[in-house]
């Protein structure tokens, strides 16, 4: 037993000495939402199929990372789309303040067979109210054969 526990002891007490000590913990980035530009929505979809969906987003610096979409169903089959940001708060990072036009897929699954209908943020008006692109995609009716 004294074996096994002596070198886990020695380990444990020298990563206590080695460890490093991190003045500061606090976040140094926070979320934030992108405006959407433009969707390339197919004109169709068909029942089952998954799409890629083409979503070109508003970079506003150098310290803002796409991090992926927020989804949210609004009805059946209503759908509110958000491009989620991170943004680095490191006070010794200097940010290019260009604003930048990125692409970013969005993948899809069809899952029901009525019309959807996308709404993408596209930032706020004057008055601070959230303003949305809105695209209707119809559904086609796949043909079945009979053998």
């Amino acid at each position: 037993m004294k074996k096994v526990l002596m070198p886990f002891l020695l380990i444990m007490a020298c990563s206590w000495f080695i460890s490093c000590e991190v003045d500061d913990d606090s976040p140094n980035f926070y979320f934030t939402a992108l405006n959407t530009v433009e969707a390339q929505m197919p004109e169709s979809f068909e029942f089952g199929k998954t799409y890629d969906i083409e979503v070109t987003y508003q970079r506003p610096n150098g310290c803002t990372f796409f991090e992926g979409f927020n989804v949210s169903q609004t009805a059946e089959t209503g759908r509110e789309v958000v491009v989620v940001g991170s943004v680095l708060t490191d006070e010794d990072k200097v940010c290019t303040q260009a604003l930048e036009e990125v692409v970013a897929t969005l993948k899809f699954n069809v899952i029901y067979t009525k019309d959807y209908v996308f709404r993408f943020y596209a930032g706020d008006d004057e008055d601070g109210n959230p303003t949305f692109l809105e695209y209707t995609v119809p559904i086609t009716e796949t043909e079945t054969t009979n053998q």
